[in-house]
């Protein structure tokens, strides 16, 4: 298609690394780094998805019936 052919990329060892390398990199740069869940840790315990506020009671409730206790 573009670029070189995989089997002229594959005949070096340090060619293969080097296009596993751009591979990932273009991963990283289309995907970007994963989220901090703790940044988002004191907006959620304060309003739902919706922004209404959320009480602390019923984020106990919650976290005790997805745990299991």
């Amino acid at each position: 298609m573009f670029g070189p052919s995989l089997t002229s990329i594959f005949r070096s060892r340090w060619m293969a690394l080097i296009w596993a390398a751009m591979v990932i990199w273009f991963a990283v740069d289309v995907a970007g780094s994963a989220p901090n869940p703790s940044a988002n840790r004191s907006i959620a315990a304060t309003a739902d998805a919706t922004g209404a506020p959320v009480a602390n009671e019923d984020v106990a409730a919650l976290r005790r019936f997805t745990q299991g206790h």
